[in-house]
Parts: C-alpha cells; structure tokens; sequence
C-alpha cells in the first residue's frame, strides 16, 4: 500500500481533480502535483490555490506517478489516446467519470497492451460548482469511491489506487462497470436530468417570471442539481443512455400511475397516492438514517414499498 505518491497528474483541475490534490496535500501524502487543463485561466487559478505545483503537457503528465483523468467523459478517449505512447511503464492511469462502461471501453482501445495500467474508478462526490476555485480537502472525507477493476487489471495498480482514496478519508466500494453504470443511472443521472427538465420547463412557460417569483425550498432542493455543469452531464447522458432510458421508462410508468389516480380521483385512487407518498417517505427516511447513522437499509418488496 502506498502511503506517498511522488508525481501525481491531474487531467481536468476542477471540483473533483482539485478536490483529490487537495485532500492528498492535506495529508502529506503527496510529492509534486502538476497539472493540465484546457483552460490558461483555471490553471493560473489552480497555482494560485495551491491545488498544483506546476503546469504541464500531457506528455509531461503520461510519465507521472498516477495519473488522474477528471475531465467530462466524453475527452477521455482523446487523452488516453495522448497518453498512451509516452505512458511511464510504472504509471497508473485512473479516472473520476461517472460512467464506466464507455470510459473503459475507450481505455482498452486506445491503450492497447498498456491496458493494464488503467483502473476505472468513481468518486461519489461533488457539488454543483465547477472550476478549480470549488475545490476542497475535505470533500472525499466518509464518501464512496467505487473501482470497477476488470479481469486482466493489474492487482498492484489497483490497490494502489484503492489505497490513494483511502488517503483522502473515503471508502473503497468494487463493483462491475455495468452494475456501477446501472446503479448510478438510478440515484444520480436520473435525478440529474429530471432536475435539468423541470427547470427547463418552467423557464419556456410564458409565465416563467411569476413561477420563479415563487418558488421556494421544495423548488431550491429539488432543483440545486440543475446549475451543474452542462457539458459534464451532457456527456454522462449520452454515454450512459441505455441504462438511463430503462430508468425514464419505469419513473415514467410510476408518473402515468399517478396521473391515472389524479385522473379518476376515487377515494381509492386518492388512498393509492397516500400509500405513495408513505412508502416513498419511508425509504427516504431510512436512506437518511442509512447515511448520517450507519443503520442498515430495511428490504423493499418489488412494489417499492419496505416490507412490514
């Protein structure tokens, strides 16, 4: 297990790139940071924060200790492909994108035999800042880093990075890139988009001005999401979009039974919303308990509801 990385790279100098720089600075659990970015500016940023010690190539990156991929998904196959033939053959490349399928895909090919070297892992944090300037230490501390780690992986590299996030406070989780994919189309890029559309809505109704005159902490909560980054989550929507659409297509069916049961408004129907929201409230609040307490998740039926 490492305990100090000599060079890390970080590719991407935002909240998450930033973030994992900081929190290793923190700790003393890293030598020298470079940094490359498409942005002069953010960079200039970053040097100012303390976040990286100096700007660099991609070439300059390639023959760093780890290697950390933190930009929009969808730049991943351009800079793995950047990487590959100055790749340092003790370098690690491993990545913070929230889809895994895709990004591994493109590390295979364009990696080649250096495939190897590559972990894919997803960090489970973040805010809906953006930039170098939204970094911070403590981000990574109690939260999950999933790895999805494949057969032909190597076990060392692997472990390395497992134990580079345990640095930063987190928890190392391992699971397939499909589960991983289809999991967190369900908890993060599904209410991401359903976030962005209902704001989307509104701001097209020709009473927009009044509705946001408005709207208050339930529209705040449920819509804090939407002021993401639009290129990041226009990139994890398209390339998570077979998952994401089985997930619309069951929050839909759960949207046209409601619009049935406002529809008739029978006293059953009305009883059948109650049992909803109850259900719904309940697994809300167990999920709370699950998170700030540690206690365990209670089993769900295939109605969705907690069994009794």
């Amino acid at each position: 297990m490492i305990t100090k990385i000599n060079t890390l790279a970080i590719i991407g100098v935002g909240l998450i790139g930033g973030s994992l720089s900081l929190a290793l600075k923190a700790k003393g659990a890293v030598g020298r940071v470079i940094g490359v970015g498409r942005s002069p500016e953010n960079l200039q940023e970053a040097l100012q924060l303390g976040i990286i010690d100096a700007v660099a190539t991609l070439d300059e990156a390639a023959r760093a200790d780890i290697i950390f991929v933190a930009t929009p998904v969808a730049q991943m196959p351009q800079v793995f492909a950047a990487l590959a033939p100055h790749l340092g053959a003790t370098s690690i490349i491993t990545d913070g994108g929230s889809t895994k399928q895709d990004v591994i895909a493109a590390a295979r090919l364009l990696l080649g035999a250096k495939f190897n070297q590559f972990v894919a892992a997803h960090p489970i944090a973040g805010t809906e800042k953006t930039g170098a300037a939204a970094a911070f230490a403590t981000l990574y501390e109690q939260r999950k880093v999933v790895i999805c780690a494949e057969p032909d992986s190597n076990a060392a590299a692997v472990e390395q990075v497992a134990a580079m996030w345990q640095l930063t406070g987190a928890d190392i989780h391992q699971m397939s890139a499909a589960e991983h994919d289809d999991v967190f189309a369900a908890v993060s890029h599904l209410p991401h988009l359903l976030a962005f559309a209902l704001v989307d809505m509104l701001a097209g109704m020709p009473r927009a001005d009044q509705y946001f005159n408005y709207a208050a902490s339930g529209f705040r909560d449920f819509t804090r999401i939407a002021a993401g980054s639009p290129e990041m989550w226009r990139d994890i929507s398209a390339a998570n979009r077979v998952a994401l659409r089985e997930q619309l297509r069951q929050y839909r069916e759960r949207l046209d039974a409601f619009d049935a049961w406002l529809g008739r408004a029978a006293p059953d129907d009305i009883k059948a919303i109650e049992r909803a929201y109850s259900r719904a409230a309940n697994a809300r609040r167990a999920w709370q308990r699950h998170i700030e307490h540690d206690e365990p998740m209670p089993q769900f039926n295939s109605g969705g509801g907690q069994e009794e």
